[in-house]
C-alpha cells in the first residue's frame, strides 16, 4: 500500500458541527479525535475553547467555522467570530463565502469579505479554509473563487459545508485542484463517508476531508494495513 496510517489520519478533519450535539457528545468527539490522532477537530464555535483544552498536548488542531453555514453574516460579524475563535485557541478556521454575493457577481465584496477573515488569522499564525458551497455555483464562479483565494493566500479551498443541497463531487475537486496552485490545498466535505472514497480523493490531490465517520474510516484503514503486514 502506498500510504501509512498517519497519512490517512492526518487527512481527516473530524466534524462536530451537527447542531443537535450535546456538550457531552462534543467533548467525547474531541477525545475520539485525539485517540485516532487525526488532523483537526472542526467544532461548533461556542465549544472551541473547551476543545482546545482537550486537544492540548496532542498533534490534533482545534478548528471552528466562520459565517457558518450560509456565509451570509455581515463581514464585521465574521471578523468578530474570527477574533473570538483565535482567542479561544482556534488554529484552523473554516469560513463560508457570501454565497449571495458570489451569485450576484459582486466580486469586490467577496474579496473584501474573505480578506477580512484571512488577514487577521494569518497575522495570528493560523490558517483559513474557504468554503465555496459548490452545490449552488457554476464552474465559472468556482474558478473565480479559486483565483481570489489564491491571490489572498488562503490555505485551503473547500467544497461544501455539508449542510447544503450537495457535497463534494469528484468533478468539483478536480476543477478546484486544477485552478489553484500547489500551495493552496483542497478539502473535500460532505460525501467522504468511507476509506475508499477518502483514498479516491487523495489520488487527485485532496489533502483534507471533513468526516463524521472518522472511527469507521480509520478502523478500516488499520485493518487493511494489518492485513498487508504494514
Amino acid at each position: 500500500m502506498d500510504y501509512t496510517y498517519a497519512d490517512i489520519a492526518k487527512m481527516i478533519d473530524h466534524s462536530l458541527l451537527n447542531p443537535t450535539l450535546t456538550d457531552r457528545q462534543l467533548e467525547e468527539g474531541c477525545r475520539l479525535a485525539v485517540d485516532y490522532d487525526v488532523a483537526s477537530v472542526c467544532i461548533l464555535p461556542y465549544c472551541l475553547k473547551r476543545c482546545a483544552e482537550i486537544l492540548a498536548g496532542s498533534t490534533v488542531k482545534a478548528s471552528t467555522t466562520i459565517g457558518f453555514p450560509h456565509g451570509g453574516h455581515a463581514t464585521v460579524v465574521k471578523v468578530a467570530e474570527t477574533l473570538q475563535a483565535l482567542r479561544d485557541g482556534g488554529q484552523e478556521l473554516d469560513m463560508v463565502v457570501n454565497i449571495s454575493k458570489v451569485l450576484s457577481g459582486d466580486w469586490d465584496y467577496v474579496r473584501g469579505d474573505l480578506a477580512a477573515v484571512i488577514e487577521p488569522t494569518h497575522a495570528h499564525g493560523q490558517k483559513v479554509k474557504v468554503i465555496f458551497e459548490n452545490c449552488y455555483l457554476n464552474d465559472d464562479q468556482k474558478i473565480r473563487l479559486c483565483e481570489i483565494c489564491t491571490s489572498l493566500g488562503a490555505d485551503w479551498v473547500k467544497t461544501s459545508t455539508g449542510y447544503g443541497t450537495g457535497g463534494a463531487t469528484m468533478e468539483d475537486l478536480k476543477l478546484m485542484r486544477a485552478h489553484c496552485p500547489d500551495h493552496v490545498q483542497v478539502k473535500a466535505a460532505g460525501g467522504v463517508r468511507d476509506l475508499d472514497t477518502l483514498l479516491e480523493v487523495r489520488r487527485i490531490g485532496v489533502t483534507r476531508a471533513g468526516a463524521t465517520r472518522t472511527a469507521e474510516i480509520l478502523d478500516e484503514c488499520q485493518r487493511r494495513l494489518a492485513a498487508a503486514g504494514q
